[in-house]
């Protein structure tokens, strides 16, 4: 069990309880058990000092005195801080997640593949930043960065798509981070031209259907 803080700021104070950090990070994502996430039996305004929060305080500051009422409102609404060592664990994480990626879906210009130690030598030299995001939202600007120090060819897919106007709101989200072109047309459907990476393409396409409900029109653009 990894122990740590979650805290929020309201109306210039600021409210503090322990918490156990997996599970508040599951409870921030709406999934775990806010009384197993939760260690400590009151709020603090500071931990270490031991000063506690009055019921008065509860109320007025979040419109409750329940105590695991407050705490999931602390987690959900606040920050859980993350130590250190977690920060770095899931940053090697993304790295793995981006060498892993590069290794099945890119070659050297004489179409030859690179060793997984050899791309991560190359993203650390490249000052390569891995966001946290998924791989696949960030991977060309990766590309771009990694091929200053090795050359590197990635395949890459252009894509026609027509979204019918009732599920734009929700499509635009996945395609804003590959998109070329886009035009918005008389009925409020959208037509757009993305481009990404063949390696991601299958997982694009099931994205897309989940919020279209498969009534997306798509089409390969060859070039």
């Amino acid at each position: 069990m990894t122990q740590t803080t979650a805290r929020i700021t309201k109306q210039g104070k600021h409210f503090e309880i322990l918490v156990d950090l997996e599970e508040a990070l599951k409870v921030k994502k709406g999934e775990g058990n806010i009384s197993s996430a939760v260690l400590t039996d009151s709020v603090f305004h500071n931990l270490k000092s031991g000063e506690h929060v009055s019921e008065d305080e509860l109320e007025n500051n979040f419109e409750t005195s329940v105590f695991y009422e407050v705490c999931e409102k602390i987690i959900k609404q606040g920050e859980v801080v993350l130590p250190t060592e977690f920060k770095n664990e899931e940053l090697e994480k993304k790295y793995k997640q981006v060498v892993d990626f590069v290794v099945k879906n890119a070659v050297s210009p004489e179409g030859r593949p690179y060793t997984p130690d050899r791309i991560m030598k190359s993203l650390h030299e490249a000052h390569v930043t891995v966001k946290n995001k998924p791989i696949d939202t960030q991977i060309g600007e990766i590309i771009d960065a990694l091929s200053k120090v090795l050359p590197i060819k990635l395949e890459m897919k252009s894509i026609r798509i027509v979204v019918p106007a009732m599920h734009t709101g929700k499509a635009y989200g996945i395609l804003k981070e590959n998109l070329v072109k886009e035009e918005w047309l008389g009925n409020g459907d959208l037509k757009v031209v993305v481009k990404l990476p063949a390696g991601i393409v299958m997982d694009f396409y099931d994205k897309l259907n989940g919020v279209t409900h498969g009534s997306a029109m798509t089409e390969e653009v060859k070039e």
